[in-house]
Protein backbone atom coordinates (compact mmCIF):
# COMPACT_ATOMS: atom_id res chain seq x y z
CA UNK A 1 0.00 0.00 0.00
CA UNK A 2 1.29 3.45 -0.92
CA UNK A 3 1.20 5.91 1.97
CA UNK A 4 -0.77 9.05 1.08
CA UNK A 5 -0.95 11.99 3.49
CA UNK A 6 -2.42 15.44 3.08
CA UNK A 7 -2.35 18.95 4.45
CA UNK A 8 -5.72 20.66 4.28
CA UNK A 9 -5.63 24.29 5.47
CA UNK A 10 -8.49 26.77 5.27
CA UNK A 11 -7.53 29.91 3.28
CA UNK A 12 -8.98 32.32 5.80
CA UNK A 13 -5.66 33.76 7.00
CA UNK A 14 -1.93 33.23 7.06
CA UNK A 15 -0.15 29.88 7.37
CA UNK A 16 0.07 29.47 11.14
CA UNK A 17 3.14 27.90 12.73
CA UNK A 18 0.95 25.10 14.07
CA UNK A 19 -0.33 24.40 10.58
CA UNK A 20 3.23 24.47 9.27
CA UNK A 21 4.22 21.78 11.78
CA UNK A 22 1.22 19.66 10.76
CA UNK A 23 2.26 20.01 7.13
CA UNK A 24 5.83 19.08 8.02
CA UNK A 25 4.80 15.92 9.88
CA UNK A 26 2.60 14.83 6.97
CA UNK A 27 5.35 15.62 4.46
CA UNK A 28 8.00 13.72 6.44
CA UNK A 29 5.75 10.71 6.93
CA UNK A 30 5.01 10.49 3.22
CA UNK A 31 8.64 10.98 2.24
CA UNK A 32 9.83 8.43 4.84
CA UNK A 33 7.64 5.74 3.29
CA UNK A 34 8.13 6.82 -0.31
CA UNK A 35 4.51 7.90 -0.56
CA UNK A 36 2.62 11.01 -1.61
CA UNK A 37 1.96 14.28 0.17
CA UNK A 38 -1.12 16.09 -1.14
CA UNK A 39 -2.34 19.65 -0.61
CA UNK A 40 -6.03 20.48 -0.37
CA UNK A 41 -7.33 24.00 0.13
CA UNK A 42 -10.49 23.77 2.23
CA UNK A 43 -12.21 26.81 0.79
CA UNK A 44 -15.85 25.89 1.32
CA UNK A 45 -16.29 28.90 3.63
CA UNK A 46 -16.69 31.31 0.73
CA UNK A 47 -17.31 34.34 2.91
CA UNK A 48 -13.92 34.07 4.64
CA UNK A 49 -11.74 32.33 2.04
CA UNK A 50 -9.49 34.65 0.04
CA UNK A 51 -7.09 34.31 -2.86
CA UNK A 52 -4.49 36.20 -0.82
CA UNK A 53 -4.65 33.62 1.97
CA UNK A 54 -4.37 30.78 -0.53
CA UNK A 55 -1.30 32.41 -2.07
CA UNK A 56 0.19 32.85 1.43
CA UNK A 57 -0.25 29.12 2.08
CA UNK A 58 1.50 28.22 -1.18
CA UNK A 59 4.27 30.70 -0.44
CA UNK A 60 4.77 29.51 3.13
CA UNK A 61 4.95 25.83 2.21
CA UNK A 62 7.29 26.56 -0.69
CA UNK A 63 9.60 28.61 1.53
CA UNK A 64 9.70 25.78 4.05
CA UNK A 65 10.62 23.37 1.26
CA UNK A 66 7.50 21.24 1.75
CA UNK A 67 6.79 20.42 -1.86
CA UNK A 68 3.47 18.69 -2.49
CA UNK A 69 2.72 16.06 -5.11
CA UNK A 70 0.45 16.98 -8.01
CA UNK A 71 -1.79 20.02 -8.12
CA UNK A 72 -3.38 21.52 -5.05
CA UNK A 73 -7.10 20.74 -4.87
CA UNK A 74 -9.84 23.25 -4.15
CA UNK A 75 -12.44 21.64 -1.92
CA UNK A 76 -15.11 24.05 -3.13
CA UNK A 77 -14.65 22.81 -6.70
CA UNK A 78 -15.77 19.36 -5.58
CA UNK A 79 -19.03 20.41 -3.93
CA UNK A 80 -21.19 18.48 -6.42
CA UNK A 81 -19.37 15.27 -5.56
CA UNK A 82 -19.89 15.94 -1.86
CA UNK A 83 -23.60 16.51 -2.37
CA UNK A 84 -23.81 13.32 -4.41
CA UNK A 85 -22.54 11.30 -1.45
CA UNK A 86 -25.07 12.88 0.92
CA UNK A 87 -27.90 12.02 -1.48
CA UNK A 88 -26.67 8.45 -1.83
CA UNK A 89 -26.89 8.05 1.94
CA UNK A 90 -30.38 9.53 1.81
CA UNK A 91 -31.37 6.98 -0.82
CA UNK A 92 -29.99 4.09 1.24
CA UNK A 93 -31.85 5.19 4.36
CA UNK A 94 -28.69 6.13 6.26
CA UNK A 95 -29.56 9.82 6.12
CA UNK A 96 -32.79 11.80 6.33
CA UNK A 97 -34.30 15.19 5.62
CA UNK A 98 -34.51 17.54 8.58
CA UNK A 99 -37.07 20.37 8.33
CA UNK A 100 -36.27 22.03 11.67
CA UNK A 101 -36.12 25.80 11.30
CA UNK A 102 -33.31 27.93 12.74
CA UNK A 103 -35.76 29.28 15.33
CA UNK A 104 -36.74 25.78 16.38
CA UNK A 105 -33.12 24.72 16.72
CA UNK A 106 -32.28 27.79 18.79
CA UNK A 107 -35.27 27.15 21.07
CA UNK A 108 -34.10 23.54 21.46
CA UNK A 109 -30.60 24.69 22.45
CA UNK A 110 -31.98 27.27 24.86
CA UNK A 111 -34.02 24.60 26.65
CA UNK A 112 -30.96 22.32 26.81
CA UNK A 113 -28.90 25.13 28.33
CA UNK A 114 -31.60 25.89 30.86
CA UNK A 115 -31.76 22.26 31.99
CA UNK A 116 -28.01 21.71 31.95
CA UNK A 117 -28.05 19.19 29.12
CA UNK A 118 -25.45 18.89 26.35
CA UNK A 119 -26.22 20.92 23.24
CA UNK A 120 -27.18 18.28 20.70
CA UNK A 121 -29.74 17.92 17.96
CA UNK A 122 -32.63 15.96 19.47
CA UNK A 123 -33.45 13.90 16.36
CA UNK A 124 -36.91 15.40 15.94
CA UNK A 125 -37.02 14.60 12.23
CA UNK A 126 -35.12 11.31 12.41
CA UNK A 127 -38.22 9.12 12.13
CA UNK A 128 -40.88 11.56 10.95
CA UNK A 129 -42.55 11.28 7.58
CA UNK A 130 -41.34 14.09 5.28
CA UNK A 131 -44.90 14.25 3.96
CA UNK A 132 -45.78 16.20 7.06
CA UNK A 133 -43.06 18.78 6.54
CA UNK A 134 -44.03 22.46 6.67
CA UNK A 135 -44.13 24.34 3.40
CA UNK A 136 -41.37 26.73 2.39
CA UNK A 137 -38.63 25.04 4.44
CA UNK A 138 -35.52 23.92 2.60
CA UNK A 139 -34.45 20.79 4.48
CA UNK A 140 -30.97 19.80 5.50
CA UNK A 141 -29.71 16.25 5.11
CA UNK A 142 -28.52 14.65 8.34
CA UNK A 143 -26.61 11.42 8.85
CA UNK A 144 -28.61 8.76 10.64
CA UNK A 145 -25.88 8.08 13.19
CA UNK A 146 -25.85 4.99 15.41
CA UNK A 147 -27.46 5.62 18.81
CA UNK A 148 -26.15 2.64 20.71
CA UNK A 149 -22.67 1.24 21.17
CA UNK A 150 -19.42 3.14 20.86
CA UNK A 151 -17.24 4.73 18.23
CA UNK A 152 -13.59 3.90 18.74
CA UNK A 153 -10.53 5.65 17.34
CA UNK A 154 -7.29 3.68 17.38
CA UNK A 155 -5.11 6.75 17.29
CA UNK A 156 -1.38 6.44 16.58
CA UNK A 157 -0.57 9.19 19.08
CA UNK A 158 -3.44 9.32 21.56
CA UNK A 159 -3.96 5.56 21.78
CA UNK A 160 -7.45 4.04 21.95
CA UNK A 161 -10.05 6.76 22.35
CA UNK A 162 -13.74 5.91 22.75
CA UNK A 163 -16.99 7.86 22.80
CA UNK A 164 -20.48 6.53 23.43
CA UNK A 165 -22.68 6.94 20.37
CA UNK A 166 -25.53 8.36 22.46
CA UNK A 167 -23.24 11.32 23.19
CA UNK A 168 -23.28 12.35 19.54
CA UNK A 169 -26.12 13.61 17.40
CA UNK A 170 -27.06 13.34 13.74
CA UNK A 171 -24.74 15.77 12.00
CA UNK A 172 -25.79 17.92 9.06
CA UNK A 173 -24.09 16.86 5.83
CA UNK A 174 -25.94 19.04 3.33
CA UNK A 175 -27.38 22.45 4.18
CA UNK A 176 -30.78 23.61 3.05
CA UNK A 177 -29.22 25.55 0.17
CA UNK A 178 -27.55 22.37 -1.07
CA UNK A 179 -24.02 23.22 0.04
CA UNK A 180 -22.02 20.52 1.83
CA UNK A 181 -20.68 20.93 5.33
CA UNK A 182 -17.04 20.64 6.30
CA UNK A 183 -17.57 17.24 7.96
CA UNK A 184 -18.95 15.70 4.77
CA UNK A 185 -16.48 17.34 2.40
CA UNK A 186 -13.43 16.24 4.38
CA UNK A 187 -14.45 12.60 4.45
CA UNK A 188 -15.38 12.46 0.76
CA UNK A 189 -12.16 14.14 -0.34
CA UNK A 190 -9.97 11.98 1.89
CA UNK A 191 -11.62 8.86 0.53
CA UNK A 192 -11.59 9.89 -3.12
CA UNK A 193 -7.92 10.84 -3.02
CA UNK A 194 -6.89 7.66 -1.24
CA UNK A 195 -5.62 9.27 1.95
CA UNK A 196 -4.18 6.49 4.09
CA UNK A 197 -2.94 8.50 7.06
CA UNK A 198 -4.44 11.63 8.59
CA UNK A 199 -2.02 13.52 10.84
CA UNK A 200 -3.57 16.64 12.36
CA UNK A 201 -3.98 18.60 15.57
CA UNK A 202 -5.73 16.99 18.52
CA UNK A 203 -8.34 19.75 18.39
CA UNK A 204 -9.82 17.70 15.53
CA UNK A 205 -10.25 14.56 17.64
CA UNK A 206 -13.95 15.17 18.34
CA UNK A 207 -14.54 15.60 14.60
CA UNK A 208 -12.91 12.24 13.97
CA UNK A 209 -15.64 10.31 15.79
CA UNK A 210 -18.29 11.81 13.53
CA UNK A 211 -16.21 11.32 10.43
CA UNK A 212 -15.64 7.64 11.25
CA UNK A 213 -19.41 7.20 11.40
CA UNK A 214 -19.65 8.64 7.92
CA UNK A 215 -16.90 6.36 6.61
CA UNK A 216 -18.79 3.36 7.98
CA UNK A 217 -22.10 4.52 6.58
CA UNK A 218 -20.52 4.63 3.11
CA UNK A 219 -18.74 1.31 3.59
CA UNK A 220 -15.35 2.95 3.06
CA UNK A 221 -12.04 2.00 4.65
CA UNK A 222 -11.09 4.32 7.50
CA UNK A 223 -7.69 6.04 7.32
CA UNK A 224 -5.17 5.71 10.13
CA UNK A 225 -5.47 8.72 12.42
CA UNK A 226 -2.76 10.48 14.43
CA UNK A 227 -3.78 13.53 16.45
CA UNK A 228 -0.81 15.59 17.58
CA UNK A 229 -0.84 17.92 20.62
CA UNK A 230 -0.98 21.65 19.97
CA UNK A 231 1.89 24.12 20.33
CA UNK A 232 1.84 26.37 23.38
CA UNK A 233 3.68 29.59 24.13
CA UNK A 234 6.70 29.73 26.47
CA UNK A 235 4.29 30.28 29.38
CA UNK A 236 2.52 27.00 28.69
CA UNK A 237 -0.67 28.68 27.50
CA UNK A 238 -2.36 28.26 24.15
CA UNK A 239 -0.41 30.05 21.44
CA UNK A 240 -1.81 33.50 20.70
CA UNK A 241 -0.79 36.93 19.47
CA UNK A 242 0.60 37.87 22.86
CA UNK A 243 3.41 35.35 22.29
CA UNK A 244 4.61 37.20 19.20
CA UNK A 245 4.98 35.89 15.65
CA UNK A 246 2.55 33.18 14.61
CA UNK A 247 2.67 33.22 10.82
CA UNK A 248 5.35 31.46 8.83
CA UNK A 249 6.08 34.62 6.84
CA UNK A 250 6.73 36.50 10.09
CA UNK A 251 9.44 34.01 11.09
CA UNK A 252 10.98 34.36 7.65
CA UNK A 253 10.91 38.16 7.91
CA UNK A 254 12.61 37.96 11.31
CA UNK A 255 15.56 36.25 9.67
CA UNK A 256 15.08 32.54 10.29
CA UNK A 257 16.17 30.05 7.63
CA UNK A 258 13.74 27.44 6.30
CA UNK A 259 16.03 24.59 7.35
CA UNK A 260 16.02 26.03 10.86
CA UNK A 261 12.25 26.07 10.94
CA UNK A 262 12.00 22.52 9.63
CA UNK A 263 14.36 21.31 12.35
CA UNK A 264 12.72 23.41 15.07
CA UNK A 265 9.14 22.49 14.18
CA UNK A 266 10.15 18.84 13.99
CA UNK A 267 11.43 18.96 17.56
CA UNK A 268 8.20 20.60 18.78
CA UNK A 269 6.51 17.39 19.81
CA UNK A 270 8.74 14.78 18.14
CA UNK A 271 12.02 13.35 19.28
CA UNK A 272 14.78 10.97 18.27
CA UNK A 273 16.78 10.23 21.38
CA UNK A 274 18.78 13.26 22.47
CA UNK A 275 19.27 14.60 18.95
CA UNK A 276 18.55 18.30 18.64
CA UNK A 277 20.16 19.24 15.32
CA UNK A 278 18.48 17.06 12.72
CA UNK A 279 19.00 17.63 9.02
CA UNK A 280 16.10 17.22 6.63
CA UNK A 281 17.70 14.07 5.23
CA UNK A 282 17.96 12.59 8.72
CA UNK A 283 14.40 13.65 9.52
CA UNK A 284 13.06 11.80 6.48
CA UNK A 285 15.06 8.70 7.39
CA UNK A 286 14.02 8.73 11.06
CA UNK A 287 10.49 10.11 11.13
CA UNK A 288 7.67 7.92 12.34
CA UNK A 289 4.63 8.51 14.50
CA UNK A 290 6.07 6.66 17.48
CA UNK A 291 8.31 9.64 18.21
CA UNK A 292 5.39 12.03 18.77
CA UNK A 293 4.59 12.81 22.41
CA UNK A 294 1.14 13.32 23.90
CA UNK A 295 1.84 16.56 25.77
CA UNK A 296 1.70 20.03 24.22
CA UNK A 297 5.09 21.43 23.24
CA UNK A 298 6.31 24.90 24.18
CA UNK A 299 8.02 27.48 22.04
CA UNK A 300 11.55 28.27 23.19
CA UNK A 301 12.92 31.29 21.38
CA UNK A 302 16.39 30.82 22.84
CA UNK A 303 16.64 27.35 21.32
CA UNK A 304 15.32 28.68 18.03
CA UNK A 305 17.98 31.41 17.90
CA UNK A 306 20.76 28.98 18.72
CA UNK A 307 19.52 26.55 16.09
CA UNK A 308 19.31 29.32 13.50
CA UNK A 309 22.86 30.37 14.34
CA UNK A 310 23.98 26.81 13.63
CA UNK A 311 22.29 26.71 10.23
CA UNK A 312 23.61 30.15 9.31
CA UNK A 313 27.15 28.94 10.01
CA UNK A 314 26.47 25.86 7.87
CA UNK A 315 24.91 27.81 4.99
CA UNK A 316 26.64 28.60 1.71
CA UNK A 317 28.22 32.08 1.76
CA UNK A 318 26.86 33.00 -1.66
CA UNK A 319 23.33 32.06 -0.64
CA UNK A 320 23.57 34.16 2.52
CA UNK A 321 24.91 37.11 0.55
CA UNK A 322 21.88 36.89 -1.74
CA UNK A 323 19.52 36.73 1.24
CA UNK A 324 20.93 39.84 2.92
CA UNK A 325 21.23 41.96 -0.22
CA UNK A 326 17.54 43.05 -0.40
CA UNK A 327 17.30 44.24 3.24
CA UNK A 328 20.60 46.11 2.93
CA UNK A 329 19.40 47.77 -0.26
CA UNK A 330 16.20 48.75 1.52
CA UNK A 331 18.10 50.41 4.36
CA UNK A 332 20.52 52.19 2.03
CA UNK A 333 17.79 53.17 -0.42
CA UNK A 334 19.76 52.06 -3.47
CA UNK A 335 20.89 48.90 -5.26
CA UNK A 336 24.31 47.45 -4.48
CA UNK A 337 26.90 47.38 -7.22
CA UNK A 338 28.84 44.29 -8.24
CA UNK A 339 31.83 45.16 -6.08
CA UNK A 340 29.71 45.60 -2.97
CA UNK A 341 27.91 42.31 -3.59
CA UNK A 342 31.24 40.58 -4.02
CA UNK A 343 32.42 42.00 -0.69
CA UNK A 344 29.31 40.68 1.04
CA UNK A 345 30.05 37.16 -0.14
CA UNK A 346 33.75 37.44 0.71
CA UNK A 347 33.01 38.74 4.19
CA UNK A 348 30.37 36.16 5.02
CA UNK A 349 32.68 33.69 6.75
CA UNK A 350 33.67 36.28 9.35
CA UNK A 351 30.17 37.65 9.72
CA UNK A 352 28.10 34.51 10.07
CA UNK A 353 30.11 33.12 12.98
CA UNK A 354 28.31 35.55 15.33
CA UNK A 355 24.89 35.93 13.73
CA UNK A 356 21.73 34.41 15.16
CA UNK A 357 19.41 35.59 12.36
CA UNK A 358 19.68 36.69 8.77
CA UNK A 359 18.66 40.15 9.97
CA UNK A 360 21.64 40.19 12.35
CA UNK A 361 23.80 39.20 9.43
CA UNK A 362 22.44 41.95 7.21
CA UNK A 363 23.00 44.59 9.88
CA UNK A 364 26.59 43.46 10.44
CA UNK A 365 27.35 43.16 6.72
CA UNK A 366 26.19 46.66 5.82
CA UNK A 367 29.71 47.94 6.41
CA UNK A 368 30.73 46.28 3.13
CA UNK A 369 28.03 48.14 1.22
CA UNK A 370 28.49 51.70 2.50
CA UNK A 371 29.69 54.30 0.02
CA UNK A 372 32.67 56.52 0.75
CA UNK A 373 33.18 58.76 2.51
CA UNK A 374 31.76 57.13 5.63
CA UNK A 375 30.75 59.04 8.73
CA UNK A 376 32.12 57.53 11.97
CA UNK A 377 29.57 57.26 14.74
CA UNK A 378 30.12 59.10 18.01
CA UNK A 379 32.10 56.31 19.68
CA UNK A 380 34.27 55.76 16.61
CA UNK A 381 34.98 59.47 16.20
CA UNK A 382 36.41 59.66 19.74
CA UNK A 383 38.99 57.00 18.86
CA UNK A 384 40.32 58.91 15.84
CA UNK A 385 42.70 61.12 17.78
CA UNK A 386 45.69 62.89 16.16
CA UNK A 387 48.00 60.20 17.61
CA UNK A 388 45.79 57.46 16.18
CA UNK A 389 45.71 59.13 12.77
CA UNK A 390 49.49 59.38 12.73
CA UNK A 391 49.75 55.66 13.53
CA UNK A 392 47.28 54.84 10.76
CA UNK A 393 49.31 56.93 8.30
CA UNK A 394 52.44 54.96 9.14
CA UNK A 395 50.59 51.66 8.74
CA UNK A 396 49.13 52.78 5.43
CA UNK A 397 52.60 53.58 4.14
CA UNK A 398 53.73 50.06 5.07
CA UNK A 399 50.84 48.13 3.55
CA UNK A 400 50.53 50.24 0.40
CA UNK A 401 53.72 48.53 -0.79
CA UNK A 402 52.72 45.02 0.36
CA UNK A 403 52.65 42.49 -2.50
CA UNK A 404 49.97 40.39 -0.74
CA UNK A 405 47.09 42.37 0.71
CA UNK A 406 45.68 39.61 2.91
CA UNK A 407 44.65 39.56 6.56
CA UNK A 408 47.81 37.86 7.79
CA UNK A 409 50.11 40.32 6.01
CA UNK A 410 48.12 43.32 7.20
CA UNK A 411 48.11 42.13 10.80
CA UNK A 412 51.83 41.38 10.75
CA UNK A 413 52.52 44.88 9.44
CA UNK A 414 50.46 46.29 12.31
CA UNK A 415 52.27 44.19 14.90
CA UNK A 416 55.68 45.15 13.61
CA UNK A 417 54.74 48.82 13.63
CA UNK A 418 53.19 48.86 17.10
CA UNK A 419 55.95 46.77 18.65
CA UNK A 420 58.54 49.11 17.17
CA UNK A 421 56.76 52.06 18.73
CA UNK A 422 56.17 50.38 22.06
CA UNK A 423 52.37 50.56 21.86
CA UNK A 424 49.68 47.90 22.02
CA UNK A 425 48.19 46.41 18.83
CA UNK A 426 44.75 47.66 19.85
CA UNK A 427 45.95 51.26 19.63
CA UNK A 428 46.17 50.77 15.89
CA UNK A 429 43.47 48.13 15.34
CA UNK A 430 40.67 50.08 17.00
CA UNK A 431 41.28 53.34 15.09
CA UNK A 432 41.60 51.27 11.91
CA UNK A 433 38.20 49.73 12.62
CA UNK A 434 36.71 53.18 13.19
CA UNK A 435 38.30 54.50 9.99
CA UNK A 436 37.22 51.64 7.74
CA UNK A 437 33.78 50.86 9.15
CA UNK A 438 32.71 53.97 11.03
CA UNK A 439 32.04 51.83 14.11
CA UNK A 440 33.81 50.34 17.10
CA UNK A 441 32.32 46.91 16.33
CA UNK A 442 33.09 44.74 13.32
CA UNK A 443 34.47 41.36 12.30
CA UNK A 444 38.26 41.01 12.71
CA UNK A 445 39.49 44.28 11.24
CA UNK A 446 42.39 42.90 9.23
CA UNK A 447 39.98 40.49 7.60
CA UNK A 448 37.70 43.45 6.82
CA UNK A 449 40.63 45.37 5.33
CA UNK A 450 41.64 42.44 3.12
CA UNK A 451 38.07 42.17 1.80
CA UNK A 452 37.92 45.88 1.00
CA UNK A 453 41.20 45.58 -0.89
CA UNK A 454 44.18 47.89 -1.04
CA UNK A 455 42.65 50.68 -3.11
CA UNK A 456 39.53 50.97 -0.95
CA UNK A 457 41.46 50.83 2.33
CA UNK A 458 43.90 53.54 1.25
CA UNK A 459 41.03 55.64 -0.09
CA UNK A 460 39.10 55.37 3.18
CA UNK A 461 42.13 56.30 5.20
CA UNK A 462 42.85 59.23 2.89
CA UNK A 463 39.29 60.41 3.51
CA UNK A 464 40.48 61.11 7.04
CA UNK A 465 43.13 63.51 5.67
CA UNK A 466 46.04 61.61 7.14
CA UNK A 467 48.62 63.53 5.16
Amino acid sequence: MTVVTRFAPSPTGYLHIGGARTALFNWLYARHFGGKFLLRIEDTDRARSTDEATAAIYDGLSWLGLNWDGDAVSQFSRRERHAEVARSLLASGQAYYCYATPDELEAMRAEQRATGRPLRYDGRWRDRDPAGAPEGILPTIRLRAPQIGETVVEDRVQGTVTVANDQMDDMVMLRGDGTPTYMLSVVVDDHDYGITNIIRGDDHLTNTFRQIQLYRAMGWDTPIFAHIPLIHGPDGKKLSKRHGAQAVHEWRDMGYLPETMRNYLLRLGWGHGDDEIISTEQAIAWFDLDGIGRSPSRLDFGKLDNLNGHYIREADDGRLAELITPPIETVLGRPLNATQKSRLAAGMAGLKARAKTVNDLAAAARLYAEDRPISPDAKAAVILTPAALELLRAWADCVSQAPDFNAATLEQAARSLTEGRGVKLGELAQPLRAALTGSTISPPIFEVASIFGKDEVIARLNDLHLA
